[in-house]
């Protein structure tokens, strides 16, 4: 029988006791923390992302290869097309990247193309795409930003992206509405002719989809007047019976009731608001109305002198103007001239005005006396 070296027997003795050792640790049970002090963290481990249905993922790259082709010139051409929209229909939530092919889709596919696959194609992008990926929400927003620096964007492309903004249509009106349909109904707000045109096309798509509030539209409609006069036929509101109804609280000279005793021979004096007695949006008389006045349709006005009544009817956050003591915001559009001639003058807006909780009386010199001020409405 054949011996090991001593020194042999030795070191595969350590080898052995250094295994055990190594088996203790690493199957032991990690000590508790002591007092005060936190916990060990626990392994991260990492998930890969979910990157959605084949379809999905490789739509992007399907996309730019056609784009980069020869835009439709070849045989095969068409057949491509038509498996890119097949693919896109098998993708329920496209990736950013394919969407950012929006733009240049678009150019390869005009409203008047003969050949309608791009266009269907880009259309199934935007009806699927993200809201804020959505390639239809951006180019109404960019037609919106151009007509507002004095651009004339393309009416009907911006009509069409909206139409088929999907998911983004919410969004997209709301972009509506704070720059176009709020600044329409502010007095002495400037509002260029092309974002007046881009309006009219856009706001019945908002409207048929319940997307633009009525209140501001209306208002929007008033102080636009014939400018833009595609907007007063979009309210569908039915007549309502209507009465003089007086306001709830006034605001300004204290003798500000005898525009409403209904005697022609008492009036009030109306102070310029660079008096100390309003600000330029509250005017020299401000009647307040709580709860609002629902329905606002015709003002009836007995003066000396000319001036302006001035509506307050509130908007969503970010829209017309800053309430003070942060109020909210409101828009103001003028629901009246008068010229005080000492008789009767009635303003009948071509649109009621919704949801008004005030109205402002603004003088437009020193010395104008308001006789008498009938407003007609509903609560």
């Amino acid at each position: 029988m054949r011996r090991f070296p001593l020194h042999t027997l030795l070191l595969m003795l350590v080898a052995l006791l250094a295994f055990a050792r190594l088996y203790y640790v690493s199957h032991q049970t990690p000590p508790a923390p002591a007092p005060g002090q936190p916990p060990a963290a626990t392994p991260v481990r990492l998930t890969p992302p979910d990157l959605g249905p084949a379809a999905c993922r490789s739509l992007d790259a399907v996309l730019g290869d056609l784009l980069a082709s020869d835009g439709g010139t070849s045989a095969d051409a068409g057949t491509a097309w038509s498996d890119a929209r097949r693919q896109l229909g098998d993708c329920p939530t496209p990736p950013a990247a394919a969407c950012a092919r929006g733009p240049a889709l678009a150019s390869r596919a005009p409203l008047t193309a003969k050949d309608g696959l791009p266009r269907e194609l880009l259309a199934t992008l935007c009806e699927r795409c993200a809201p804020d990926d959505n390639p239809c929400g951006q180019a109404v927003t960019h037609a919106l930003q151009e007509a507002a620096n004095r651009g004339n964007p393309a009416l009907q492309e911006a009509q069409w992206s909206l139409e088929h903004a999907g998911p983004a249509l919410g969004t997209t009106c709301q972009e509506l509405v704070r720059q176009a349909v709020g600044p329409a109904a502010l007095t002495g707000a400037t509002v260029e002719p092309p974002l007046l045109a881009l309006l009219e096309t856009l706001a019945p798509t908002c409207v048929r989809t319940g997307q633009l509030p009525a209140p501001l539209l209306n208002a929007a409609a008033v102080q636009q007047g014939s400018r833009a006069p595609q907007l007063a036929t979009l309210h569908t509101q039915g007549a309502v019976e209507t009465k003089p109804i007086e306001p709830d609280h006034q605001t300004g000279p204290g003798d500000a009731f005898r525009a409403f005793d209904r005697d022609e021979l008492s009036g009030v004096k109306l102070p310029l608001a660079s008096s100390g007695t309003g600000s330029g949006t509250d005017g020299a008389l401000r009647l307040e109305y709580a709860p609002v006045l629902k329905y606002a349709v015709s003002f009836q006005v007995l003066a000396t002198g000319p001036g302006s009544l001035r509506a307050h009817v509130r908007a969503p956050e970010g829209v017309g103007r800053a309430g003070p003591g942060g109020t909210g915001f409101f828009v103001d559009p003028t629901v009246c001239r008068f010229r005080g001639t000492g008789r009767w003058e009635i303003c009948k807006p071509a649109v009621p005005l919704l949801d008004v909780d005030a109205l402002s009386v603004l003088p437009e010199r020193p010395g104008v006396e308001l006789k008498e001020l009938e407003i007609i409405g509903a609560r």
